[in-house]
């Protein structure tokens, strides 16, 4: 048992000689690594430690970084060793054009040259820039902007024969699209817009800064348009649902209404759109900046600098996935196909009511 003991000193002491003398060549530091990425055969940015059969973004991020020599192996096992936190939890296929992600690592020589050579090209790390050591991306980011990228033939009217690659959308539909996505605008109570939170959690409150649809334009002859919504933080699955409603109100579907009832109590049945279009864009660090962007010695969370490559990427890597994707395995298209079946009327009491009365 002595020898044992012995032994595991021995082995620790070793353990530790060694990770001085790495930290001697390069010290650890917190870092922010600003990312990018196609999230097509994803299941999400976030890892299931222990489940591989579900690949993550950060299971590819963490094999990169432990590759490249930036943090020991036992740290991708353990992910708290480096204070990890990602600034948002993409769903399964979503992409980011600018997720940040903070962690501890060893400032080694041309790191992200490093971390790239290990990343697939779909994924990017695009810029690089030191943060306080209690930094967290998380808990410190202020807001979210998401983009979501939809075929414009979504809001061709449910009576009218649609040709997908024919439609173009005309301008009072759009104009009534901007004028629904607008009433979201302002702190409203969510609940029915994710599966995770009942009508009265107080997290189900959420404040939307803007949300717009931009101007149509045309790729591989179908016509496109981007939604841009900015919040404070988002529910899983809460963009595709208020876009999901949109569609059905703008498709004939739905009444106007049916925005203010679900913000109530009572369930409303709200349709998800496909998560194929939906991009993280950037996130904002606005308080963060303020208070330590101009100190002297920590540099403003803004990648001004980065603009030209995070438009690169979007142009060869998340919109062509997008445009591909819908073309071959019509994901807009098949959703549309199942608005129908649900009931934008009833609500959950109201189906009860009429279940008694038809005893």
């Amino acid at each position: 048992e002595e020898n044992g003991h012995q032994n595991k000193r021995l082995k620790s002491d070793a353990d530790e000689e060694d990770a001085e003398d790495q930290s001697k060549r390069s010290p650890k530091r917190k870092i922010v690594l600003l990312m990018a990425y196609s999230g097509k055969g994803y299941h999400g940015m976030q890892r299931n430690v222990g489940s591989s059969q579900f690949k993550t973004i950060e299971d590819d991020l963490v094999s990169a970084l432990v590759q490249s020599g930036c943090i020991p192996e036992n740290h991708g096992e353990d992910m708290k060793k480096m204070s990890f936190q990602r600034c948002a939890r993409t769903d399964k296929g979503v992409s980011a054009a600018g997720q940040i992600v903070s962690l501890k690592v060893r400032l080694i020589d041309d790191i992200l040259e490093k971390i790239n050579n290990h990343l697939p090209s779909h994924i990017r790390i695009l810029g690089l820039k030191r943060v306080t050591g209690g930094f967290n991306s998380k808990n410190k980011c202020d807001a979210r902007t998401y983009s979501y990228m939809l075929p414009t033939f979504a809001f061709a009217h449910k009576d009218h024969d649609v040709q997908e690659e024919v439609y173009r959308l005309d301008k009072e539909t759009l104009e009534k699209v901007n004028k629904l996505l607008a009433c979201y605008k302002g702190t409203h109570n969510f609940h029915n817009f994710t599966s995770q939170k009942g009508p009265r959690d107080p997290s189900a409150k959420r404040y939307i800064m803007e949300m717009y649809c931009g101007e149509p334009f045309v790729r591989e002859n179908i016509e496109f348009a981007v939604i841009k919504v900015k919040g404070q933080s988002f529910m899983m699955h809460q963009i595709r649902k208020m876009i999901g409603l949109v569609i059905a109100i703008v498709k004939g579907y739905a009444a106007e209404s049916i925005i203010e009832r679900s913000w109530g109590e009572e369930k409303v049945d709200v349709p998800k759109a496909p998560g194929l279009g939906l991009v993280l864009e950037r996130v904002h660090f606005e308080k963060y900046n303020r208070r330590f962007g101009n100190d002297g010695l920590h540099e403003p969370l803004e990648w001004t600098e980065e603009e030209e490559k995070i438009a690169v990427f979007k142009e060869q890597y998340i919109y062509p996935t997008i445009i591909n994707t819908e073309k071959e395995e019509k994901s807009m298209a098949n959703w549309l196909n199942t608005l129908p079946i649900h009931d934008f009327n009833s609500s959950a009491a109201g189906v009860q009511a009429n279940h008694k009365n038809s005893k």
